[in-house]
């Protein structure tokens, strides 16, 4: 799911101050730690190769996050995809892939041991 931030709803608008809330924008009831990480992503990049041999050849961690500058282009499990750009939130399900359209950073917030996982496995098919 992504958002544009145009289209979170306005909760408070007082001089000075906007502020915006998209209730109901992901569970994380069943998970402990979250880590809260910063990406820069080149364009071209594509997680796809780096993901074979986990669960359905996909990330299996939730992501919330914001695309501070860039286009992604995210694909799903079921074989729907979206394109987050700069200045969207947006809520990754576990089951997803992620190709770079336009370099790009991105806040993610994740279940710190799910992420362990696949950036594990992401290193250990760097290194070969």
């Amino acid at each position: 799911m992504r958002i544009a931030r145009q289209d979170i709803p306005v909760r408070m608008n007082v001089p000075g101050a906007v502020a915006r809330q998209q209730v109901d924008f992901g569970d994380a009831t069943p998970f402990g730690t979250i880590s809260g990480e910063y990406f820069s992503l080149g364009t071209g990049t594509d997680l796809a190769p780096l993901l074979q041999g986990l669960e359905g050849d996909l990330c299996q961690s939730p992501h919330w996050g914001y695309v501070l500058q860039g286009e992604l282009t995210v694909t799903y499990a079921d074989g729907d995809s979206e394109r987050p750009a700069t200045g969207d939130l947006f809520y990754w399900p576990p089951g997803h892939t992620v190709k770079v359209d336009k370099d790009a950073e991105i806040i993610l917030f994740s279940p710190q041991h799910e992420h362990n996982v696949v950036m594990d496995h992401i290193l250990n098919k760097i290194a070969g």
